[in-house]
């Protein structure tokens, strides 16, 4: 498994606006091989991470250079909104544990 995730620090005020972008964005996501799940978390203090997971990194490198990607960040601009520039992690799972497992170690 693979995650992708970026942060985003939101200007004090404008996250219903950021959220709106995100809720009313066609993200084509549902038509890329290799993609598992995505979720937009809100922190308390203005900071957004959006979530994805993948089943391996080439998956969400074939999606960063597919046509969706280029069609899912096409409109809904974050000027005025964002502190700064989204910052990038990418993570390999190296454990995972799903509901109803029991824990290793």
């Amino acid at each position: 498994m693979f995650v992708a995730m970026n942060r985003f620090q939101v200007q004090p005020g404008k996250g219903e606006d950021f959220e709106r972008i995100w809720r009313d964005r066609e993200t084509y996501l549902d038509q890329v091989p290799g993609f598992l799940r995505f979720a937009l978390l809100r922190g308390d203090t203005g900071e957004y991470i959006s979530h994805s997971t993948w089943e391996t990194r080439q998956a969400f490198e074939d999606w960063t250079n597919s046509e969706a990607f280029k069609k899912g960040h096409a409109g809904g601009s974050l000027m005025g909104i964002l502190a700064g520039p989204p910052q990038i992690g990418l993570f390999e799972a190296v454990l995972t544990q799903d509901a109803g497992e029991p824990s290793r170690g």
